[in-house]
């Protein structure tokens, strides 16, 4: 039946989108798609995703055209704080997806003498953000003017339509090719996943079983499976090394009485001082691999 479908609504196009529909991907997710399609079905899970604006998610939640949204934390805060009736109170976060970094910042020309916010008093700054920037400055108790601007913020200051910008940054190579430097950080956003909290029982279940997939997901992106062979007698010594890693499990090898095998999962990154450290300690035969998935 269509209204036990649950609908998920993505970033059409940008950076957000390729990693969003990889992860549904990476859940076991099926999608019947095309480029010029705006609605996608799942052939395997009762999923449909709606390819839409960014700035438009959101919406869609919140006057539940779908229940669930993959979107950047700086455009739900900035769709919260422009709310006028509270519309957007309905929306909140199930889980931070780990990509789509960026940070939404003020910059101020290079030959600007900048020192510290005072600066910005009597100033304009031009911004796609306005709510955000409007509630930094009221709270930083800076007396600013703020110029909306939809997009090529950066060129603002050339033009002198505004003597700083606030804007997302993420390499920060469009700020320096347009002569601009960071100055100030107001948020850091990274994408989410949302949800409507007035979401009925029957689809409610549907998305704790996204949910979860998704989790798991995450978590084996981030998680690596070492295995080595190490002396008994260093045992103790290797485990403190393990990064993140609580209860190894120990395998005894056929024939080898002062050996055994040593399997464990580590939710850090495992570096190569990681691995000469435990090789310093007498372990051999290191494997560090990738896990697919992972569920508690």
């Amino acid at each position: 039946m269509e209204n036990t479908r649950l609908k998920i609504a993505v970033q059409k196009s940008g950076r957000l989108s390729e990693r969003s529909l990889d992860l549904l991907s990476k859940c076991g997710i099926t999608l019947e798609k095309s480029k010029d399609q705006l609605l996608c079905r799942a052939q395997n899970f009762p999923l449909d995703v709606l390819l839409v604006r960014d700035d438009d998610i959101p919406a869609f939640i919140a006057t539940d055209v779908c229940q669930l949204g993959i979107v950047g934390e700086n455009v739900l805060f900035e769709a919260q704080e422009c709310s006028e009736n509270g519309s957007f109170s309905k929306l909140e976060t199930l889980i931070k997806l780990g990509f789509g970094r960026c940070r939404l910042s003020l910059a101020v020309p290079n030959e600007a003498d900048y020192n510290d916010l005072n600066f910005f008093n009597g100033k304009t700054i031009a911004t796609s953000y306005k709510g955000l920037l409007a509630q930094y400055l009221q709270n930083q108790n800076i007396d600013a003017k703020i110029v909306t601007m939809r997009g090529a913020v950066e060129i603002a200051p050339k033009t002198h339509l505004a003597d700083a910008i606030c804007d997302l940054v993420s390499t920060g190579s469009t700020l320096t090719s347009n002569g601009l430097k960071e100055v100030e950080t107001i948020l850091n956003s990274q994408a989410v996943l949302i949800k409507n909290s007035d979401m009925p029982d029957d689809l409610n279940d549907i998305c704790t079983r996204l949910v979860t997939r998704m989790s798991a997901v995450l978590k084996a992106r981030s998680s690596r499976y070492i295995v080595l062979h190490a002396p008994i007698n260093a045992l103790d010594e290797i485990k403190t090394v393990l990064p993140g890693s609580e209860a190894p499990t120990i395998i005894p090898l056929k024939g080898c009485d002062k050996q055994v095998a040593v399997h464990a999962v580590s939710e850090e990154e495992v570096f190569w001082n990681t691995m000469e450290d435990l090789k310093a300690k007498g372990a051999s035969s290191i494997l560090v691999l990738p896990i697919e998935k992972m569920m508690d």
